[in-house]
């Protein structure tokens, strides 16, 4: 500071600082005598007691606390500051609140070798309160989120705090320790990258739904990754309020995995038993429960039924199963529900059906091991990289009458024994309910095997191929009339046949047999048109007992040039369907007959249709077709609407889409024969 001029002249050099909001103070020379105080400074610092004149008292207090500080100043010129120091006690003085002020000290000149010391001071007293006061209430925060903290871990895996917004704000050991995922990388809401993928979406949403209305009690669980894999989770977080505002979350999250997994058991075990107990076919309960288990257990699931054993080949036993029922997760395309599949004595399935075990097999993604499933369960298994296989034995009765194949896909981990053990009781569960539907299915299958025993397998022509499918119905416990037949005439060209017996009983099945024998006979024996063989079989069927009526198609497939033609004759049967490889389809009903059975002695039409290259001619029963109170032409309607677009998938295939994927009455039985002419090349 500049010179100021002498004593005479001091009061006027310092009269302009009266008025300043800071207390202001003069000293002067060695000794530190007061020259000058403003009134801010007289206000703060009087003596209470009015016995001491202000210069004398201020003396005193200088060279009691601050007489270091003030010879500095003199001797050297350098400045002092000192920052919120608490004021010094006065001899005398009554006991108040305490205070604060920030000094600072600084050189002034009166002339040549004459100075002294200027101090500036200003009370800070509430400001260094309210800090105090913050700091204590930090202080006092942290003590009791530590008590908190050491609290909840009696009963908490994990304890954090995030701020007001719902992002992660403190670091917790407890997370580290369970999680493996450092502070650096879960601050925020990078904690996220720990919940499942599949856990996520619901997560976030609950969070910032809780967050942005400052729900009292925000609970959810999740799958958190931990350092052994991912577990189950119970979060709880509340909010904590200052002033009616919310400043921070504090939460938990306990370890809730084996809660989870009781109680998930107990859903889904009571889940299957509702499921059956208000179901009667065979085919809804074994629905129901491939729903129950996907996608809670498994990402795809098949139930079949094992049919029968079928004999034996190089002395291994053959078995027929036949999926009745599908399920698969959303994302997925569901497998039709009705396949027919004959299984090899080295197929998993038949190992299970022989062993009487779950096996569990594991693979690549998509890499499904040959042999694992049926031939027509494998595309999907590839198609959606499936990477592991349960094969459950539902043993009903004694017998094992079903395959459970659950199937995991993707990232999904394999099933876990435990869940293996879910699945099989399930079905224990379910026992009474299947046995009820079972029993019903066994006479079924008597039938049934009655029917494959007359129902000739079709035989292997070069270049072609010829599928038959019949599938019985599911009202119905006795054998059926419908039949199908396929030979090769003695000229080579190959046969084939499509009938129905009217009726639904043991004699329907047995004139369904006498009449393709019939049948099979006048064809072998002559070499006449399909209308010829069909105007005999009439005749023939007078010498069989009992009014029996009857319809049928006879057709031969010639070659014709470099091609082949269709020679064909109907008697009261559903025109055959015609599919051209480009996919369009058209009735071949220009050789209309009456039923067999009726008396007539006149001769039947033959017609002739060209087979192009490529193209699927399929004989059918009217099962497929009918339905009651509806014209019979929406049926064929609907039927060549869905096969169209079949026309390029192999032609067991077709048939089982069209098995599958038709509503039908399920009150009549289903016999299906096809033909895919070679392509020409």
């Amino acid at each position: 500071m500049g010179a100021v001029g002498d004593d005479g002249d001091s009061g006027l050099a310092f009269e302009t600082l009266d008025l300043a909001p800071v207390g202001i103070a003069v000293t002067r020379g060695p000794g530190h005598r007061l020259v000058y105080t403003n009134a801010m400074y007289r206000s703060q610092f009087s003596d209470p007691r009015g016995e001491v004149p202000l210069d004398e008292a201020f003396a005193g207090f200088v060279r009691r606390h601050y007489r270091r500080q003030f010879d500095r100043v003199y001797s050297t010129g350098e400045p002092v500051v000192t920052t919120a120091e608490p004021e010094p006690s006065r001899p005398g003085q009554p006991e108040t609140r305490e205070r604060f002020f920030t000094r600072s000290l600084s050189q002034v000149v009166f002339g040549p070798g004459d100075h002294g010391v200027l101090a500036v001071v200003m009370e800070v007293t509430e400001q260094t309160t309210a800090a105090r006061q913050v700091t204590d209430l930090a202080e006092q925060r942290r003590h009791i989120l530590r008590r908190y903290e050491s609290l909840m871990r009696v009963s908490a895996d994990i304890f954090w705090v995030t701020s007001r917004d719902g992002y992660v704000s403190e670091p917790s050991p407890s997370w580290e320790r369970v999680t493996g995922q450092r502070w650096e990388d879960y601050r925020g809401r990078r904690w996220l990258r720990t919940v499942h993928p599949d856990d996520r979406p619901a997560t976030v949403e609950s969070w910032l739904r809780a967050v942005g209305r400052a729900t009292e009690l925000w609970e959810h669980v999740y799958r958190l990754r931990t350092v052994v894999g991912y577990r189950h989770f119970q979060l709880r977080a509340v909010p904590i309020c200052e002033d009616g505002q919310v400043v921070e979350w504090v939460g938990s999250s306990i370890d809730v995995e084996q809660q989870w997994q009781e109680q998930r058991r107990q859903r889904l075990l009571d889940r299957a038993v509702i499921a059956t107990a208000q179901l009667r076919s065979l085919e809804e309960m074994l629905g129901a429960l491939a729903d129950v288990i996907v996608p809670e257990l498994a990402d795809g699931c098949g139930v079949y039924l094992v049919t029968d054993l079928i004999g034996q080949r190089d002395g291994a036993d053959l078995f027929v199963v036949e999926r009745l029922a599908t399920a698969a997760r959303p994302g997925l395309v569901r497998l039709p529900p009705y396949s027919e599949e004959r299984l090899a004595a080295s197929n998993t399935f038949a190992q299970v059906i022989r062993q009487r075990r779950p096996l569990l097999k594991t693979f690549p993604a998509g890499s499904p091991p040959p042999g694992l499933v049926p031939q027509g369960t494998r595309p999907w298994l590839e198609a959606n990289d499936a990477n592991g296989v349960v094969v459950l034995p539902v043993i009903v009765d004694g017998a094992v009458s079903a395959l459970v194949c659950a199937v995991t896909c993707g990232n999904r981990p394999a099933i876990r024994r435990a869940d293996i053990s879910l699945l099989n009781r399930m079905f224990v569960n379910a026992h009474d309910a299947l046995s009820r539907a079972i029993r019903f299915q066994r006479a079924q299958q008597i039938a049934l095997a009655l029917q494959y025993s007359l129902l000739a397998e079709p035989p292997q022509v070069p270049g072609m191929q010829i599928i038959a499918r019949y599938r019985a119905s599911p009202a119905a416990a006795e054998v059926g009339g419908d039949w199908y037949d396929s030979f090769l005439l003695p000229d080579g060209v190959p046969a084939l046949v499509i009938g129905d017996v009217a009726g639904h009983d043991l004699s329907a099945a047995v004139a369904m047999s006498q009449l393709r024998n019939m049948l099979r006979a006048l064809a072998m024996d002559r070499r006449e048109p399909p209308g010829e063989i069909l105007t005999r079989l009439n005749i023939a069927m007078e010498s069989l007992s009992g009014d029996i009526t009857a319809t049928c198609v006879y057709a031969r497939v010639e070659e014709c040039g470099d091609g082949h033609r269709l020679r064909y004759a109907t008697a009261g049967h559903p025109p055959p369907l015609l599919i051209t490889q480009e996919g369009r389809g058209r009735y071949l009903d220009d050789a209309v007959s009456p039923l067999l059975g009726l008396p007539s002695r006149e001769g039947r039409a033959s017609r002739t249709a060209p087979l192009p290259p490529g193209s699927t001619l399929l004989l059918y029963t009217d099962g497929l077709v009918e339905h009651p109170g509806e014209h019979l032409d929406r049926g064929l309607d609907r039927l060549r609407r869905m096969a169209e677009p079949l026309a390029g998938q192999p032609v067991d295939k077709l048939c089982d889409q069209l098995l599958s994927g038709l509503p039908t009455t399920g009150l009549d039985d289903i016999a299906v024969i096809a033909l895919r002419l070679p392509v020409q090349g």
